[in-house]
């Protein structure tokens, strides 16, 4: 069967480290957000303070449900916070709020790695949702030009998560420079906000992996074919 052909072994260390990545990430959420910051400021009252400080003055800061739900979005210029994150006053809630600012300031700034992860959104979106079927129909149906649509849609979706890691990097890394130089965590709570940010790039690293084998499948089989 095509999903459990031998290409299928390939997928296990990426879907090991995506686990892992998970159980990480929400381990040191859920650590750091049992620490209060220094200045008992909320994720929200910090959005809009770093909003404010880097000049940036059409962007709203609202609370969304979900958790770990947060983010930006560019087309109505929103960052939206989880409720613990726009509530809390955590070492996560900052961390995990400058880090949405992080993107804002991409934005405003025309950061190109953002720009082109937004212009080819629409072919992931459409490549994520129809490249496996269009394959499998092709592999069954002995259709070439099929599977090859599928694998050039599909590698649309993988250009997408390699794109996201430089984005991600560089707004967390903006979120740190601009939670400790504008005071908002001394030194010794930076590095738990970091540790927050770099638990949560790694599923961006994971995801971009698992997305990557199964591409490296895709081909494999099309090799056979």
């Amino acid at each position: 069967m095509f999903f459990w052909d031998p290409t299928f072994l390939l997928l296990i260390p990426a879907l090991i480290l995506a686990i892992y990545a998970q159980v990480k990430v929400k381990g040191t959420y859920n650590k750091y957000r049992q620490i209060h910051n220094n200045r008992s400021m909320t994720g929200y009252q910090a959005a809009i303070e770093l909003l404010r400080m880097n000049g940036i003055g059409d962007v709203d800061v609202e609370e969304t449900e979900g958790t770990l739900s947060d983010h930006y979005d560019p087309r109505v210029k929103k960052v939206r916070l989880s409720r613990a994150n726009y509530r809390g006053t955590s070492l996560s809630a900052l961390a995990v709020a400058a880090h949405e600012v992080g993107h804002v300031i991409q934005h405003a700034k025309g950061y190109f790695p953002l720009q082109l992860r937004h212009m080819i959104l629409p072919v992931t979106n459409f490549g994520s949702w129809i490249a496996f079927p269009l394959f499998i129909f092709g592999f069954f149906l002995q259709t070439p030009f099929l599977m090859d649509l599928g694998i050039l849609l599909y590698g649309a979706v993988v250009v997408f998560h390699v794109i996201t890691l430089p984005v991600e990097y560089n707004a967390s890394n903006r979120a740190l420079l601009q939670l400790e130089s504008h005071g908002f965590l001394t030194t010794q709570e930076v590095g738990g906000a970091k540790k927050v940010l770099s638990a949560a790039a790694l599923t961006y690293v994971a995801a971009t992996a698992v997305a990557l084998m199964h591409l490296i499948r895709l081909l494999i089989l099309r090799g056979n074919d």
